[in-house]
């Protein structure tokens, strides 16, 4: 392990919420960054600290990473900004559907309508998936998930809604896209179809890559980690390079660290720990812990129907990590409590 020699750098202004007294270990422990959030005058400012044994220009772009403002995507007539937390409602039109047991399963006005609600109780984009991800789900033709989903994302594009794709599948993407969508979140990370990268690229369009161990065997495989953390960066770097080097804007790129895929409870907490680590990697990070299985681990097994308090704790934890998208089943008791969480923060950056 290299040498940690640490001392201020400067200050610089930024956006990224790094809660204070942060020190973030990046790079399966051979790059380190520190930063500390401090308060001036009501402006958040963060002092770097960098000064690694071989590693100069390594903290450098990690430095400039972490500090550069996230841009707005500008997505059709609509802008998607990353200055406070975005909550993405999940829209499931699957039989199979782990969080509401296919409630919406072939009945797009039902569904578009639902995705509606979501939209006025504040979500900022509905993330609509048509093939479960849940463990020991069957892999959906192409065919059937394309179906499924493009008549619910042309009602919601209709109504002015932000519509995020959630698929592996290069044909679904494009159905998609060609219906409305403006976003593709891939939990493959475009691994699982080998032409996915290449529809991302050619229309333009925003992508969320999510790390999973062997996104070829499906979202849940995996062996264990020796450095979770450190292992989930450099995976979701490479991964980021991979789709810039497929020609992908790395300006239109996000990343998730994938909660809960491949993962043991103690791999998940340790992710969410270090969740504020990931702005290293100079994307909007999404979170999405909604109702996942560590709450229930965590809860004496709660159901998932009853995984409400520990989503919002959940969210909450990604917020102040300055986590950029929160992907959630409940959207408006999400959204009320990063109201109050708002309310908090400014008052005390007022004090």
């Amino acid at each position: 392990m290299s040498s940690l020699h640490l001392r201020p750098v400067h200050f610089v202004d930024t956006p990224v919420g790094l809660p204070e007294g942060t020190v973030a270990r990046l790079a399966g422990g051979m790059q380190w960054f520190a930063a500390y959030e401090l308060r001036d005058a009501g402006t958040r400012r963060i002092v770097a600290v960098a000064d690694i044994e071989n590693h100069g220009e390594r903290a450098a772009l990690l430095h400039q990473r972490v500090t550069a403002p996230r841009a707005p995507l500008k997505l059709g007539e609509r802008i998607l900004r990353f200055d406070q937390p975005v909550v993405a409602g999940i829209l499931n039109v699957t039989p199979d559907s782990f969080s509401d047991g296919g409630a919406h399963h072939d009945d797009p006005a039902g569904a578009a309508a639902a995705g509606i609600d979501m939209l006025a109780a504040g979500a900022g984009l509905i993330d609509l998936g048509g093939e479960s991800t849940r463990p020991g789900a069957p892999l959906v033709w192409e065919g059937d998930e394309a179906r499924r989903v493009a008549p619910v994302i042309e009602r919601l594009a209709a109504a002015g809604a932000l519509v995020s794709i959630d698929t592996r599948k290069a044909p679904v993407m494009e159905a998609a896209l060609a219906a409305g969508a403006t976003i593709v979140n891939d939990v493959s990370a475009l691994l699982w179809d080998d032409r996915s990268a290449g529809v991302v690229a050619r229309v333009g369009c925003p992508v969320i890559l999510m790390h999973s161990p062997d996104p070829k065997q499906g979202p849940h495989g995996g062996t264990g980690y020796a450095d979770v953390v450190g292992e989930v960066f450099d995976w979701l770097e490479a991964r980021i390079a991979a789709a810039v080097s497929a020609g992908v804007d790395r300006a239109r790129i996000m990343v998730d660290p994938g909660i809960g895929f491949g993962k043991s409870l103690a791999d998940n907490l340790a992710l969410i720990n270090d969740l504020a680590l990931f702005h290293g990697l100079g994307c909007p990070i999404m979170l999405g812990a909604s109702r996942k299985r560590m709450i229930g681990a965590l809860s004496n097994e709660a159901p998932v129907r009853d995984r409400l308090g520990g989503s919002i704790a959940l969210a909450l934890k990604g917020a102040e990590a300055g986590v950029q998208l929160l992907r959630v089943h409940d959207v408006a008791e999400t959204v009320q409590a990063l109201r109050v969480w708002r309310g908090l923060r400014d008052r005390a950056l007022l004090g």
